[in-house]
């Protein structure tokens, strides 16, 4: 296991290049940056990154593609946005996940996993492009669909480094026995997504010191439309498993998408136990297709 020190070292480094050093990350300012920083991040990990450019308004953009693992097989996905609404940083939104995405890159480049992985910085997550074909994750998974991959799953990881004394539920959820305290991660999947969900939040909870809460949704995320509200859905919305890995968003962080999601809100001993959690779920991934009996893959469902 890394040394924790180790580990909040590079996060805090990544934090400060996206928070301070380019801010806002947008089509106006600063997205273009940010992708830079981010290849180039991924490119000392050693790995190969596939950028996969297209356009929108007229400015070019791009995701970012990582590969890890073997070079054939059934991909897992794990990603994140790197962009952000106007006039924050983004501290939690969502640089908190690709400094988390940039640390299980580090991982996998020197301990392959035996699954194929592809590391996903996604762009174009935040509106106006949100929920349409040019969204960066949709037009990721367009791309999957048109070369013929079917991934395993994806892991989208959404806002990842907010703790809190309180933390509030929308809904019915608030009944629903989750704990008071703003201090896990929370692993959403809808029924199509339930066995590789399962999996996801076993390996995340190899880490003992990162509580880890489960929540299942009809297929389309209904009746909690808020549940919506990330990359993941590009993956539900063509009928594949992924889940959503959050602190919970504006239901614990008051700086939600504004100037105030900054820098020195973010918890980098929680986000090295998000780290930590994403990379033992990669190689649970790994673990269970190496455990499968021949036969249908559940997961593929």
């Amino acid at each position: 296991m890394t040394a924790p020190a180790e580990v909040e070292a590079r996060l805090r480094a990544h934090a400060w290049t996206l928070c301070r050093t380019i801010g806002e990350r947008t089509i106006l300012r600063g997205l273009r940056d940010a992708e830079r920083a981010i290849h180039e991040a991924l490119d000392e990990t050693g790995l190969p990154v596939e950028h996969q450019g297209y356009s929108w308004c007229g400015v070019r953009v791009a995701n970012l593609v990582a590969h890890a693992g073997p070079a054939t097989g059934r991909p897992l996905i794990v990603g994140a946005h790197y962009d952000t609404v106007r006039g924050t940083e983004g501290a939690d939104d969502n640089a908190s996940a690709v400094c988390v995405l940039l640390e299980l890159a580090h991982r996998l480049a020197r301990h392959p996993p035996s699954v194929p992985v592809r590391l996903v910085a996604f762009t174009l997550e935040e509106g106006p492009a949100f929920g349409t074909p040019k969204q960066g994750s949709r037009v990721f998974v367009r791309h999957l669909r048109e070369s013929g991959v079917r991934p395993r799953g994806a892991i989208v990881l959404e806002m990842v480094g907010y703790t809190a004394e309180r933390q509030g539920y929308p809904g019915p959820i608030r009944y629903a026995g989750y704990p008071g305290t703003g201090d896990f991660l929370a692993i959403v999947g809808n029924l199509r997504s339930w066995c590789f969900m399962r999996t996801t939040a076993r390996g995340f909870r190899r880490n003992r010191a990162l509580p880890v809460e489960t929540l299942t949704v009809p297929l389309s995320g209904w009746p909690l439309p808020d549940i919506r509200r990330s990359d993941h859905v590009s993956f539900w919305d063509v009928g594949w498993p992924a889940v959503m890995a959050t602190d919970t968003s504006f239901f614990r962080n008051p700086h939600y998408h504004t100037a105030g999601d900054r820098y020195e809100t973010l918890d980098f001993a929680f986000m090295a136990n998000v780290a930590e959690g994403a990379e033992l779920a990669v190689r649970a991934a790994g673990e269970r297709v190496s455990a499968r009996a021949p036969g249908r893959d559940p997961e593929s469902a």
